[in-house]
C-alpha cells in the first residue's frame, strides 16, 4: 500500500524516453520504407512489419504509463499534463502506423521527391520530440533548451506543410490518372500529419514547463 506514495518520477521519465524511442524508430523504417517503394516487395513487408512492432511497442509503454498513473499519488507534473503528453505521443506513432498501412493498401510503387522530403522532415520533428522529452526530468534546469526545441518543431510542421501543399498543388495539375491521384493526395496527407501530432507534443512539453519551472 505505501508503494503508492513513494515517489515514481524516475520511472514515469524512462517511459517517456522509451515511448519516444519507438517514434524516432518508426520514423527511420517510414523513411526506410518511401525509399523501398519501387523494390522488393518483400522489403516493403518487412518494413511494415518493423513499423507494426514498434507501434505495438509503444502502446505497451503508453498502457504502462496510464497504469503508473493510475497507481501512483506522487507524480512529477500535474497528472492530466502526464496523460495528454504520453497520449499526443502516441498518435505520432499510430499516424505513421496508418501510412504504412495505407501505402501498402493503395499499393503505392513511386516516392515522389516531396514523399522523400516529407518523410525526412517527420524524421527531424520526431527526433526534436525525442529531445524535447529527454529533457523534462528537470524543466526549470532545462526550460530554455525545452522552449527552443519547440520552436524548432514548429518550424518543422511549417515545412511540413508547405511542402504538402505544393505536393498537392502538383499533383493536381500534373497526375492525369484519378486513382494515383487520390492515393497520393492521401498519402501526402498523412506524412503532414505527423508534424502536426508532433507540434501537439512540443505544445504539451510547453504547457509543462511554463507550469512547472
Amino acid at each position: 500500500m505505501f508503494a503508492r506514495f513513494m515517489p515514481q518520477e524516475g520511472k514515469f521519465f524512462d517511459l517517456f524516453n522509451a515511448h519516444a524511442e519507438q517514434a524516432v524508430l518508426s520514423a527511420k523504417k517510414l523513411l526506410d520504407l518511401v525509399n523501398t517503394l519501387t523494390g522488393e516487395r518483400r522489403s516493403v513487408e518487412e518494413l511494415v512489419a518493423a513499423i507494426e512492432s514498434a507501434e505495438h511497442r509503444a502502446d505497451t509503454v503508453t498502457h504502462e504509463t496510464i497504469a503508473l498513473l493510475n497507481k501512483t499519488f506522487i507524480t512529477p507534473f500535474d497528472r492530466d499534463e502526464i496523460h495528454q503528453l504520453i497520449s499526443s505521443m502516441d498518435d505520432i506513432v499510430d499516424v505513421i502506423h496508418s501510412l504504412a498501412q495505407t501505402l501498402t493498401m493503395y499499393d503505392v510503387r513511386k516516392a515522389t521527391p516531396d514523399m522523400l522530403q516529407l518523410a525526412e522532415i517527420n524524421i527531424s520533428a520526431v527526433d526534436r520530440v525525442r529531445y524535447g522529452v529527454s529533457l523534462l526530468k528537470a524543466p526549470g534546469e532545462h526550460a530554455q533548451d525545452i522552449l527552443r526545441t519547440c520552436k524548432e518543431i514548429d518550424k518543422l510542421e511549417g515545412d511540413g506543410d508547405r511542402v504538402m501543399r505544393g505536393a498537392i498543388s502538383r499533383l493536381f495539375r500534373d497526375e492525369q490518372d484519378t486513382r494515383e491521384l487520390i492515393k497520393l493526395k492521401a498519402v501526402y496527407e498523412l506524412l503532414e500529419t505527423v508534424t502536426d501530432r508532433c507540434m501537439s507534443v512540443a505544445n504539451k512539453l510547453e504547457a509543462i514547463v511554463l507550469e512547472n519551472a
